[in-house]
């Protein structure tokens, strides 16, 4: 039973890791298609990554809205849900969030801060749960329910910022007043790095937790691995599904809230910033797993840091970046199906032989 362990552990490790060299082979071919020296490229990304301690500064300010909105796909794939409304429900949670330290900027900063964390993840975990909740009573699918509600989301913003929250003297581009400066999340000390980065970590470290050491994450498992018999052993199934709903919704709308109050300090387009779209590749590349994502969030944040890079030195799109990432989710995408089938993984006749008589006994 160890061997069986200690395999399947191992392909969850290898077959990601093979899937993210491959896909750096293909983008490969993609920067020498261009014109582009692939080597180069590769030795550009690393520096703009990781290559100093100001390069990799940048690289955890764009890893914190990454883990959060990774957990939005993570935790209701728990339960057997496809969800990637992570953009959605970080801008509802950075619209909440500047509602609220614009209609209370007079008191405390702590307090101004605590309540619009509060509110960014009500917000949030309220706009999940709506999908969560037409899935289970309506049968609407999820990933496509969703997805429109990004679009909707994206909408209630543009409306909002050019409309009844818009400061007059953003004449360029419409921009909600600002948060106060008292009111925004600091920096960790001898650092540029926000306090988000903590909040995403934090909120990894419970989801695991809650979905691998509670009664709860069991259940939530049991309901992901066989609803039928999760609901002949009595299990609330919609009631889970609307709380892991919830808390998804509510971690991506924390990142909005993060971005709100530690990079733009008031609500725009650049909420709009494609880190939700990044998020559910983060929990893909992670398998769905929060502190795997941990890690994952630190890699591709470290990609998009070097997109102005990329531009400057080598005359890439500025979309190159975009497109690295799409070929690394199709090719996650396409590792699923190998999971299971590699010889090297799978235990010989011998010790399957074994661990049926163990588990017989």
């Amino acid at each position: 039973m160890l061997l069986q362990n200690w395999q399947v552990k191992l392909e969850k490790i290898c077959i990601p890791l093979a899937a993210l060299i491959f896909s750096l082979f293909i983008f490969g071919i993609f920067c020498a298609a261009v014109g582009a020296n692939p080597f180069e490229v590769y030795g550009s990304i690393y520096k703009a990554a990781f290559g100093s301690w100001y390069s990799f500064q940048n690289t955890l300010i764009r890893a914190a809205p990454l883990m959060l909105s990774s957990l939005c796909t993570a935790l209701p794939a728990q339960l057997g849900l496809i969800i990637i409304g992570n953009e959605g429900a970080i801008v509802i949670g950075g619209l909440a969030s500047v509602a609220m330290g614009l209609a209370i900027a007079t008191l405390p900063a702590f307090a101004v801060q605590f309540l619009m964390a509060i509110a960014s993840i009500i917000a949030g975990g309220l706009w999940i749960m709506a999908v969560g909740a037409l899935r289970y009573y309506r049968g609407v699918n999820e990933t496509i329910s969703s997805l429109l509600l990004n679009y909707i989301a994206i909408a209630i913003l543009n409306e909002l910022v050019g409309g009844p929250m818009r400061d007059p003297t953003s004449l360029n581009k419409p921009s909600s007043y600002p948060i106060l400066d008292i009111n925004m999340l600091g920096n960790l000390p001898g650092t540029r790095i926000h306090y988000g980065l903590i909040y995403g970590i934090i909120a990894c470290l419970i989801a695991y937790f809650l979905i691998q050491k509670t009664t709860f994450g069991f259940a939530i498992r049991t309901v992901g691995g066989n609803i039928r018999a999760a609901k002949i052993a009595g299990l609330p199934v919609g009631k889970l599904t609307l709380i892991i709903c919830f808390l998804a919704g509510s971690c991506a709308g924390l990142a909005g809230m993060a971005e709100v109050a530690a990079v733009h300090g008031r609500a725009n387009e650049s909420l709009n910033s494609n880190y939700g779209y990044s998020g559910i590749l983060v929990a893909f590349i992670a398998r769905q797993n929060p502190l795997a994502a941990i890690f994952v969030s630190i890699l591709l944040g470290g990609i998009l840091a070097s997109g102005g890079i990329l531009q400057r030195s080598h005359n890439l799109p500025d979309a190159t970046v975009l497109v690295f990432q799409g070929i690394v989710f199709l090719v996650i995408l396409y590792s699923e199906s190998v999971y299971g089938r590699l010889p090297f993984f799978k235990p010989s006749f011998r010790q399957q032989a074994s661990i049926n008589l163990t588990s017989q006994v």
